[in-house]
């Protein structure tokens, strides 16, 4: 990506898309900020605003989208992502795998823009390998509580990669495994900002299950790194490449972390495991190593010291 570059960021008011409008602007780009605001937050990107360059657009991309002038990337992240948002948003979830991802691919061939597909570790559902690589085809329960966001991620690859065969269009597919740090809701139910918040707060940690499964967890500062370097990359590289930490924890040793980390007295509490919920994720990342020089280096304690201190401040609040 080169400065005096305008890339348009669907989703971009949400927790990575908001990370990824800021380094944007750090790298001199114009930002274009597309979100229709079901999930996202315009707290998330109120320090944009008076920065050259930015623009926020107020719209839902499975409506056709205009972006008046020259784009020369798209990124698109626009998705409700969270285990709760499964139950509240399950059509506009698929809607926007699916009509969404279509509209923005209609956008970018018409601009002739490089296009990032923000697509997940959900593609591999509940995986029978571990760790999970690039080609392996997933495990997914097409009709499960999970499946609009698991199928719409799986869908949009398939449309990035259609788009890429009969229009020549340049893409890259980035397979995202589990981020946390600042700006995550406080009741999105995804497990660090859970934990953290109950710890803050001396209520009672939530573990689903045993609290055997395990997560990887990539601090966000680090993730918004490989997204810059995967659009960067050579345009015969489209992907689709994992992109998340390997370390391997436990939700249990998470939680015990969680803890001590807040000095927390909350008890952990065990509840019923959600349907199709992962035993297992683990990126196997060596691709990302090879084709993009990157692979994390921030430890889980000091990403998630950093997710606890903004969690204060918010609960402060």
């Amino acid at each position: 990506m080169t400065q005096h570059k305008r890339a348009l960021v669907t989703g971009g008011a949400g927790f990575l898309g908001s990370h990824l409008c800021g380094r944007l602007l750090d790298e001199g780009l114009e930002v274009v900020c597309m979100d229709n605001l079901i999930t996202g937050s315009l707290d998330n990107i109120e320090g944009y605003f008076g920065r050259s360059g930015f623009t926020f657009v107020h719209h839902d991309v499975t409506n056709f989208i205009h972006v008046p002038g020259e784009l020369d990337y798209i990124l698109h992240f626009a998705s409700p992502a969270s285990p709760v948002d499964f139950d509240r948003f399950p059509i506009q979830i698929m809607k926007a795998g699916g009509v969404g991802t279509l509209n923005a691919l209609g956008l970018a061939k018409a601009k002739k823009a490089k296009f990032l597909l923000a697509s997940s570790s959900e593609v591999y559902g509940d995986p029978l390998v571990n760790p999970q690589t690039e080609d392996y085809w997933g495990r997914v329960n097409p009709i499960g509580i999970r499946s609009c966001y698991d199928e719409g991620k799986r869908c949009a690859e398939t449309l990035f990669m259609d788009y890429h065969r009969q229009h020549n269009l340049q893409i890259k597919i980035a397979r995202i495994f589990n981020t946390y740090g600042p700006r995550m809701h406080s009741n999105d139910g995804r497990v660090v900002s859970n934990f953290v918040v109950q710890a803050l707060k001396g209520e009672p940690i939530t573990i689903y299950g045993d609290g055997q499964q395990t997560r990887s967890f990539c601090y966000v500062d680090e993730m918004v790194d490989a997204f810059v370097r995967l659009m960067n990359s050579d345009d015969e590289f489209i992907g689709p490449v994992n992109l998340g930490n390997p370390g391997e924890f436990t939700i249990r040793e998470l939680a015990e972390k969680t803890l001590a980390m807040t000095n927390s007295s909350s008890e952990l509490i065990n509840m019923p495991l959600p349907q199709d919920d992962p035993t297992q994720r683990q990126p196997n990342i060596a691709l990302a190593k090879e084709k993009l020089g990157w692979e994390p280096v921030i430890k889980l304690e000091e990403g998630l010291g950093r997710t606890i201190d903004y969690f204060k401040s918010i609960i402060n609040n």
